[in-house]
């Protein structure tokens, strides 16, 4: 997970403060689709406001959670966790700058095959 200044948060959540999440994370929880769109929506604008939906959030899950996993799987930095609304920054990917593996997420609800 990407680190950033106090500073850059405070400008992250200034620019971010007016705007509506433009992500929201469902019954389904943190899936591959979401972590693509959030990855597809960092690489445009490098910062991103995700909203957790009440279903999204089972007997051990919070909406911190999620935000974890969702910025360690897009090796973002996770600038605030404000009730269920997150904002992830990341600076822009250039070419040359894959990401070092590919996004690891626990399905719970998937039945896992023997």
């Amino acid at each position: 997970m990407l680190k950033i200044t106090t500073r850059m948060k405070r400008h992250v959540r200034h620019v971010l403060k007016d705007e509506n999440p433009t992500i929201w994370v469902g019954k389904d929880g943190l899936t591959i689709q979401s972590i693509a769109e959030i990855e597809k929506q960092l690489q445009k604008n490098k910062m991103v406001k995700v909203r957790v939906l009440p279903a999204a959030l089972k007997e051990l899950t919070t909406a911190e959670d999620i935000a974890k996993k969702a910025a360690q799987a897009t090796e973002a930095a996770l600038v605030e966790v404000r009730g269920h609304v997150f904002i992830l920054f990341r600076k822009r990917r250039t070419d040359g700058q894959a990401p070092k593996a590919k996004p690891k997420v626990a399905d719970e609800t998937a039945p896992s095959s023997p």
